[in-house]
């Protein structure tokens, strides 16, 4: 296993930036062990799968988790409003950086994330495969 940290800037969006990261580091599987910072605005997609919700609040990212590869990305967010509520959903392109997101990914090591098109769900969903054969 290896273990990646990076970090985004003021302007950055979230989304982008970390499948733009696994793109250019080559990752066939990893999992976000932590993300922490802030934004100005947020685009989220609910669990309805069509409906995107947005803000331009500032929030903290209290926190990221998923999957993670250079074919594919299932990403949820939970941000914390001034006012301390939390909030969260799947994390959609938009999400800009306020002040800094710090990032740490785990490679894992003899997989490969790939995506499947599902007829029951109508999503490409997570294929994992074993690059020990």
């Amino acid at each position: 296993m290896k273990t990646h940290v990076f970090r985004l800037h003021p302007g950055d969006d979230l989304r982008r930036s970390i499948e733009d990261y696994a793109k250019g580091h080559g990752l066939q599987a990893a999992v976000v062990l932590s993300c922490v910072g802030s934004l100005r605005h947020a685009r989220l997609r609910d669990a309805s799968g069509v409906n995107i919700r947005e803000t331009a609040e500032d929030c903290e990212i209290v926190s990221v988790t998923g999957t993670v590869s250079a074919e594919r990305l299932h990403l949820h967010i939970s941000l914390s409003r001034e006012d301390l509520t939390v909030f969260g959903g799947h994390l959609a392109e938009g999400c800009l950086i306020k002040t800094t997101a710090e990032i740490v990914l785990l490679e894992l090591d003899g997989l490969r994330f790939g995506k499947v098109y599902d007829e029951e769900t109508g999503y490409h969903e997570l294929a994992v495969r074993s690059l020990a054969h």
